[in-house]
């Protein structure tokens, strides 16, 4: 017992907890400290970051600022490439047919998939793991392999028009990807059939956490598929619903080998989208300052896609 509590019991009262001195520093805190040593764990991952994902992205910078041809010295035009791509029809159109790519790469998978799961969890098929492997199949092929055969597929004289015609429905048939009215949205269905598998597999996952007697409850109480799919699952898989919205949306927003590989940004410009504007930009035409810009737009606008649905699960647990 110290001299000062002992003066208090002393006094008839009941001893104190000795208090800090204003102004004392002090001497025990939670782990980490000092902040220095935190600062000196950081420092490497930090370094890190800035050799490969800051200065290159300050540099990136540095060159949208210049009209340059990537062999001259450039000149300096300050932000006139981002007042020519936000302000050209020409440089503007591929970032609305990134907007189309989305449709199809990214909202009808995630209806597709949500209702495919949720009619998976309603049945008691058998071989279900069977089928998951079958509609994952397409995220595992390479993008190459996939342009090559859909390619083929919407030829002029391809199994697609072969089916129409032998059907009746010669009208129909036509070359998918050489029409403007039907190459982008050929790009688009190939997009659906890579994306959907994945939402699949990434719902019926969370949907599996759901205790099963929810479902036979709410049949019991007559609600239907829709009802309960919109209703049931789709409120508990806000988390793999941000997941598969930010996969597909990135990669419909960055999509170039189907492009190049099966339109080269054709007919008449009708499928160029802006990875693939970079590439023509800054390789073939020897516009690097626009080239860059646009890539720094789509950067941009990725990362605001991102941060915009990733609030979804946030919000609902507030």
């Amino acid at each position: 017992m110290t001299s000062d509590s002992t003066a208090s019991v002393a006094a008839g009262g009941a001893p104190k907890e000795a208090q800090p001195r204003p102004g004392a520093r002090r001497r025990h805190g939670p782990p980490g400290e000092p902040r220095a040593i935190a600062y000196l764990y950081i420092l490497p991952g930090f370094v890190v970051l800035t050799l490969f994902l800051l200065a290159p992205l300050a540099y990136a910078v540095w060159l949208s600022l210049f009209e340059w041809d990537g062999l001259s010295p450039g000149t300096w035009v300050g932000l006139q490439n981002y007042v020519d791509v936000l302000t050209d029809p020409t440089l503007r159109a591929p970032f609305l047919h990134a907007l189309v790519l989305v449709v199809f790469f990214s909202l009808i998978p995630v209806v597709l998939g949500l209702l495919a799961a949720s009619l998976l969890m309603r049945s008691t098929v058998r071989g279900r793991g069977i089928f998951q492997a079958v509609v994952f199949v397409p995220q595992v092929i390479a993008l190459t392999v996939v342009a090559v055969a859909w390619k083929r597929i919407l030829a002029p004289d391809g199994p697609l028009n072969d089916v129409l015609r032998a059907i009746g429905l010669d009208g129909l048939a036509r070359g998918w990807l050489g029409d403007p009215d039907t190459a982008l949205v050929a790009i688009g269905i190939v997009g659906t059939w890579l994306g959907a598998g994945l939402c699949t597999v990434l719902f019926l996952a969370g949907l599996s956490r759901m205790p099963r007697s929810v479902y036979d409850a709410a049949r019991l109480d007559g609600v239907g598929f829709f009802r309960e799919t919109f209703v049931i699952s789709l409120p508990s898989l806000r988390n793999e619903l941000a997941v598969a919205l930010t996969l597909t949306m990135v990669a419909a927003l960055r999509t170039f080998d189907l492009v190049y590989l099966m339109t080269s940004g054709g007919p008449g410009g009708a499928t160029a989208v802006p990875a693939y504007e970079v590439y023509m930009k800054s390789m073939r035409q020897g516009e690097v300052g626009t080239g860059v810009t646009i890539a720094l737009i789509l950067a941009a606008f990725i990362m605001l896609l991102t941060v915009l649905v990733n609030r979804i699960p946030e919000r609902e647990e507030r």
